[in-house]
């Protein structure tokens, strides 16, 4: 049975609008220091989240992220238990999700702020036209002309700056479902092609083309069209972005997908697959209950075609309105409270 991977919904709204000035500032914040951050909020300066080690990880830590400003909340609560459990989110890099508004200047403020902590930024781009088959978190971007403007956009604020990039989720397994239609194929695998051509002619960016996830029980079904996408270009691709999948049940079907296009490494999203998938009832995928964090974001995988452990769903933000849950991609405290408590 497949597994729907979506219902991600990282239509970030209004704070991702304005990102160059909001997080190049964010890298104030990286030091540790005791000052008020400019804006009156002295909240997260008392006890701030730190970066992991670069040796470990070398993705940045938003230090203005929704899981960190949840932290100092609950602390000038005097929440401190839950102020904790949060931390174990806050404290570790997640994926920066670029909406289509002002997409250069959020790239450009998310890699400089990361290249001022001396880290590398790890983005996602969830924008391709007929996103998500119309559903929680349908969309994208109106026509092929506005999705390479789009990309065009990105790369320039990318500049020569250190990124990850996880290019599309679900944008290949919809075409392979039959749920994006068939007269959107060929456009399709087309702009995908361009956005990593463009993003590979960057110095220092890294792609990789998502890929579904294990619970697609039939990966000899994707790999020619990865290929139509242009993955032998990319650095790789994802899996298990924004699912539940287990990390061994990921790994083996990311390696089934690699031996079939050249033994291409891949990455995989740990965020919430602690307890692996949920099973019960219908949309297994959307806010399901009983979850807990994964293995924490690293590079050190020990495992030669695993280039790293990411978080590319942030933890505690909502899959859409389900099981209670507020709208695709709005932060969800309950939810990331019980993920924490669920981590091993």
């Amino acid at each position: 049975m497949y597994h729907k991977g979506t219902g991600r919904g990282h239509r970030i709204a209004a704070r991702g609008v304005k990102a160059a000035a909001a997080f190049a500032g964010a890298a104030l914040l990286l030091s540790g220091c005791s000052s008020d951050d400019g804006s009156g909020n002295e909240e997260s300066s008392g006890n701030p989240v730190e970066q992991q080690p670069k040796g470990t990880d070398p993705y940045w830590v938003n230090p203005d992220g929704n899981a960190a400003k949840q932290v100092a909340t609950y602390e000038k609560d005097g929440k401190k238990d839950d102020a904790e459990l949060i931390r174990k989110i806050a404290e570790q890099p997640v994926a920066e999700w670029i909406i289509p508004e002002n997409a250069e200047d959020q790239a450009r403020g998310f890699t400089e702020a990361a290249q001022k902590a001396d880290r590398d930024a790890l983005l996602v781009l969830y924008n391709i036209p007929h996103r998500d088959c119309g559903q929680y978190s349908g969309g994208g971007a109106a026509d092929g002309n506005a999705y390479r403007t789009f990309i065009d956009q990105v790369a320039k604020g990318i500049g020569d700056r250190n990124a990850t990039v996880i290019l599309e989720p679900d944008a290949v397994l919809h075409m392979v479902d039959n749920c994006t239609p068939e007269e959107f194929h060929e456009e399709r695998y087309d702009l995908l092609k361009g956005a990593i051509e463009k993003l590979k002619s960057l110095k220092n960016t890294k792609v990789y083309l998502d890929a579904g996830n294990a619970g697609w029980k039939n990966p000899d079904s994707l790999w020619e069209p990865l290929k139509w996408s242009g993955v032998e270009q990319a650095d790789g691709f994802s899996v298990n972005v924004s699912n539940f999948q287990t990390t061994e049940a990921s790994t083996e079907f990311g390696k089934k997908l690699s031996a079939k296009i050249g033994n291409k490494p891949f990455v995989i999203d740990t965020a919430r697959n602690g307890n692996g998938a949920y099973t019960k009832g219908k949309d297994t995928w959307c806010n399901p209950p009983g979850r807990a964090l994964g293995e924490a974001p690293t590079t050190k995988t020990d495992d030669p075609l695993v280039d790293a452990y990411l978080w590319v769903k942030r933890p505690g933000e909502s899959d859409g309105t389900c099981r209670g849950g507020p709208k695709a991609g709005a932060w969800w405290p309950e939810y990331a409270l019980k993920l924490a408590e669920g981590a091993k």
